[in-house]
């Protein structure tokens, strides 16, 4: 494919809409006629405010917030990338959206009222609360804080790669990314992404659709676009969609990936930040529009093929797709909405990081705005740091690398709130246990989501992630057998 160089509609474009959304964000204290009166607000509301938003949001900020969280740089960038490079297999993103929301819909009302009832704002909290220990409260509160460092890094790339597409040398791109961020967080807590998500998800949806509907009449049809996509591609047995081997490591990505999407810090706080339960639960209804607008992005890695895109980065698919099919000014708009699908879900990311570190891990620091703020700040270097020295083949191995992580918060979050009885030396045994078992394994196989499970003569790849809950789940069953023991009297049960 000969090399486009974007001209400079696409570049004031992209600057006008991408700086308007840090603008509004970063100003949305004063936009909400606060920006005075803070001050003279007790620093414990001030706190909850930029945290949780005041615990006010309805149906549709909700929505949108969470959808904002939900979908991101690893829709945008990351998926296609994997679509690109394997075909049907990179689809496993589909059937994880589809499984998850009931999850949502039984389980996030729950600890929602856990939540507001002891006035909790982390997973953290919440263990603390049900279990009585603060050991466990720390490994709940790192495990997330660790986890959410890769997924922000995703976000970086996924803005760094279209400022690179508009021809910006060297590291100017991931420092320009890196200082949106900053500026972005510090200013406008959670009410920054709650604001500009309408914006974010309207910028996506027009790119996406423009791109469903105009790339492909422009490749001659959707037909055209399979046939010559399936020649770049390998070819599965007939009947079959995916290639020998692939079924189980694609179901099984696709189910530790469900567990886990709502227990980073992020996507709980976009809960945790909601009005009521009843609220949670409406989202859980709406927020399948979400999965049809994923299926339609991840097209774009076949749409790449078809349209003769050709480079070693897979990160750079969209971008470079979208500056062979379309003028450079709608180029620039297409190229905004990707940095702002990134920006809004990062921000959460770290604000949620921010609220672990002030809450759990120095608990003296809660209720202070400024420590927040720094923490979130510190949180953006450690996601820095992991895009810089975290080798990872393809971009959404970063996501699934904090999947396996945040996958360890399981039994204490989910299982703690059950009738089930587990003492939390089980629970703090069973953390520890599969927490080192995926991350040694994970490290030792090049930081690839799947590990190759031999059994009896039989080989088969199998999500980490979820080899590593196991282990962590069996770990506390075995545990609870030989030491019994019972959650803190008076927690809260399901």
């Amino acid at each position: 494919m000969t090399s486009h160089v974007p001209s400079a509609p696409a570049l004031v474009v992209f600057i006008l809409f991408f700086a308007m959304t840090i603008l509004l964000g970063s100003t949305v204290s004063w936009w909400r006629g606060r920006g005075r009166s803070r001050a003279a607000q007790p620093d414990a509301h001030g706190s909850e405010d930029w945290g949780l938003g005041g615990r006010q949001f309805g149906t549709w900020v909700t929505w949108f917030l969470v959808g904002g969280d939900f979908y991101t740089a690893y829709t945008v960038i990351a998926v296609p990338a994997l679509v690109y490079a394997t075909g049907a297999f990179g689809f496993f993103a589909l059937p994880y959206t589809i499984i998850v929301y009931p999850f949502v819909f039984l389980v996030m009302p729950i600890l929602w009222q856990i939540a507001h009832d002891g006035r909790h704002a982390t997973a953290a909290d919440i263990v603390r609360a049900r279990f009585g220990s603060r050991a466990l409260e720390l490994a709940i509160a790192a495990s997330g804080l660790i986890a959410v460092m890769p997924y922000i890094a995703l976000q970086l790339i996924g803005i760094r790669t279209v400022i690179e597409a508009l021809g910006l040398p060297g590291e100017i791109p991931l420092i320009v990314a890196f200082l949106s961020l900053a500026a972005y967080t510090w200013l406008g807590g959670l009410h920054a992404p709650a604001l500009t998500a309408f914006i974010k998800d309207i910028m996506i949806y027009i790119a996406v659709l423009a791109a469903v509907t105009v790339i492909p009449l422009h490749l001659g049809g959707y037909g055209a676009m399979f046939a010559t996509a399936a020649q770049h591609l390998p070819h599965p047995p007939e009947g079959h969609a995916l290639m020998p081997g692939q079924s189980v490591p694609y179901a099984t990505l696709a189910l530790s990936s469900a567990l886990a999407a709502f227990l980073y810090p992020h996507t709980l706080t976009g809960v945790l930040a909601a009005r009521s339960a009843d609220t949670i639960r409406k989202n859980a209804v709406m927020l399948p529009a979400y999965t049809l607008l994923l299926g339609l992005i991840a097209m774009l890695g076949l749409m790449a093929h078809a349209a003769g895109v050709v480079t070693t980065n897979t990160s750079s698919i969209v971008p470079n797709l979208f500056l062979a099919i379309f003028p450079d000014w709608f180029t620039g708009f297409c190229f905004a909405a990707i940095a702002v699908g990134a920006l809004v879900p990062a921000a959460v990311m770290a604000i949620g990081a921010a609220n672990l570190v002030t809450s759990n891990i120095s608990p003296g620091l809660r209720n202070n705005v400024r420590a927040s703020r720094l923490v979130a700040l510190v949180v953006k270097l450690g996601a820095l740091a992991c895009v810089l020295f975290l080798n990872a083949h393809f971009a959404i191995d970063l996501q699934l690398l904090g999947g396996l992580w945040i996958l360890q918060t399981f039994p204490a979050l989910v299982l703690g709130i059950t009738k089930l009885r587990f003492s939390a030396a089980a629970m703090l045994t069973g953390w520890a246990v599969g927490t080192l078992y995926g991350t040694y394994v994970c490290f030792h196989d090049g930081l690839k989501p799947t590990h190759m499970l031999s059994i009896g003569g039989m080989h088969q790849l199998v999500s980490t992630g979820l080899l590593a809950l196991l282990v962590n789940i069996g770990t506390v069953v075995i545990v609870s057998l030989l030491v019994p023991g019972r959650s803190r009297k008076g927690a809260t049960a399901a």
